[in-house]
């Protein structure tokens, strides 16, 4: 039976095969992503060095959401490469890049993994054709080439080689996807693929700077990162130089900078690497880490990358758009409470629970008035689940919309701190809801914040105010049944005032 001929398996859990950077950096995402982790590498202290990066790499896969069951402890180390396989639906090999190993290490594999079975290598250039040759079934080797750092950067290139099924390239892909990545298919086996070759340009001139002394590193990544780098982050070179064009687009921008083409402006041969580049190369980014540990820069990168993305997610482009779909993939999967008839009914809820994101955060290191208001729309979001407004709810025209909004500050909250929160209903008619939300300390139970709040419910289409439907106002009855016995929060109705007694 060929891969084609075999249905694609869900993946519960993934072997990956050499713990390097690349390696620890899959079995992070795939933990975070709620997947079990079974772990080879031969190297000394390799198990305790995974759970080290693992542990490094957890505070920023938090920051992004993790998917439920989500858990380190879901990580296991093997003895062997096949006691790594037993049970694996997705096999992710990240070895060292060196032809003859990786067709040794993949032709075990194979051996060890049932066909039906993805076998990737994390490869940053070899061509697949050539390191499968020695593959009984050569057919559900792939590349699936992920960039540092693996669980947060989105991109993974896949391509398969001339022994490849369609189906092992499509079954990868549609893998990567599920570990909120952008899987971007090569079409044409080549190689160092696609970004790498573009990364080995750019780094070829970068050297050849250096070796000239026409510019340092600092200087050169400056060059980078306050210029073309922003603009990479959104849409790539291609678009951007269309952009470049105005109104005449592409077109217009190659007719005006084409003659730059023949100009020389860069050389594609690399220098060579002599002991005096390599020293410059060295002295200018040990300079540049101003003493700063590989954590430190790692923790720091990983931040900034964080923000980043959560940047774009706002805009819809590039890698924060492939966040938004992950972030919605979880969400929408993930099980909320919901009222049954009959049920005991919570008094108050207690629906939602979250930590402080980066972009809640401002400049004096807390969360910002605005987004506490944003953490209670989630809140807000969990009780509409609860009562039965969903996504098919709301696409059938009707909605709740908050008309007042009163909100009572009391401690700050830091970057991943967590929250919890609780729901009180304060009145229920035929298309008003009032309630209450209160935020705590996730871990002490201090009193954050809270918020009372007036809505309406509406006719989306014909914007007007209309009446709950009925299963949703049983459920909210139900709720208000049992609340309406509860005490008014001190914080309800209060008014501002300055005076005297005010």
């Amino acid at each position: 039976m060929t891969m084609a001929e075999a249905a694609a398996p869900e993946v519960r859990k993934v072997a990956v095969i050499g713990t390097g950077v690349i390696g620890a950096g899959w079995a992070a995402r795939c933990l975070a992503h709620g997947l079990d982790v079974a772990a080879w590498d031969p190297g000394p202290d390799a198990e305790a060095k995974l759970r080290a990066a693992v542990d490094n790499a957890w505070p920023a896969v938090a920051k992004l959401g993790l998917w439920p069951g989500a858990d380190p402890a879901r990580l296991s180390f093997a003895a062997t490469p096949e006691d790594a396989c037993a049970g694996a639906d997705f096999v992710q090999e990240s070895a060292p890049e060196r032809e003859d190993l990786k067709r040794r290490l993949l032709a075990e594999l194979d051996a060890a993994t049932p066909e039906q079975v993805v076998i990737a290598s994390s490869s940053s250039g070899l061509l697949p054709s050539r390191i499968q040759a020695d593959c009984r079934r050569p057919g559900r080797v792939v590349i699936g080439h992920p960039f540092n750092p693996v669980y947060l950067l989105p991109l993974v290139e896949v391509l398969g080689g001339a022994q490849s099924d369609a189906q092992a390239v499509a079954q990868a892909m549609a893998f990567y996807r599920s570990l909120g990545m952008h899987a971007l298919e090569v079409r044409n086996e080549i190689d160092g693929y696609i970004s790498d070759r573009l990364q080995e340009a750019v780094w070829r001139e970068i050297l050849h700077l250096v070796n000239d002394g026409v510019a340092s590193t600092d200087e050169i990544d400056d060059a980078i990162s306050y210029g073309p780098g922003l603009r990479w982050a959104i849409m790539g070179t291609c678009l951007t130089f269309h952009l470049a064009g105005g109104e005449g687009g592409l077109r217009h921008m190659l007719e005006q900078f084409g003659p730059a083409l023949k100009l020389p402006w860069t050389k594609l041969v690399a220098p060579e690497l002599n002991d005096t580049l390599i020293e410059r190369m060295v002295e200018g980014t040990r300079r540049q880490a101003a003493g700063r540990s590989i954590e430190e820069l790692e923790r720091l990168r990983d931040d900034c990358l964080i923000a980043i993305m959560q940047a774009l997610r706002g805009h819809d482009v590039g890698a924060g758009r492939t966040l938004a779909e992950d972030e919605a993939r979880r969400l929408g999967g993930q099980e909320f409470l919901r009222w049954e008839k009959d049920a005991e009914v919570p008094a108050p809820l207690a629906l939602y629970s979250c930590t402080v994101l980066p972009e809640w955060v401002d400049y004096n290191g807390h969360m910002s008035e605005a987004c506490f208001l944003t953490a209670f729309g989630w809140a807000s979001d969990a009780l509409f689940r609860y009562v039965g407004i969903n996504e098919a709810y709301r696409a059938g025209g009707r909605s709740f919309y908050t008309v007042e909004s009163h909100i009572n500050y009391f401690r700050e909250a830091s970057t991943g701190e967590p929250l919890s929160f609780t729901t009180q209903l304060l009145g229920l008619d035929e298309k008003r809801l009032h309630f209450f939300h209160t935020m705590f300390h996730g871990e002490t139970g201090e009193l954050l914040c809270t918020t009372e709040q007036m809505l309406l419910h509406v006719d989306m289409n014909a914007a007007r105010t209309t009446p709950i439907a009925p299963e949703v106002y049983e459920a909210l009855a139900a709720v208000w049944a049992v609340h309406r016995d509860l005490a008014v929060p001190e914080q309800a109705g209060r008014r501002m005032s300055v005076g005297a007694g005010g």
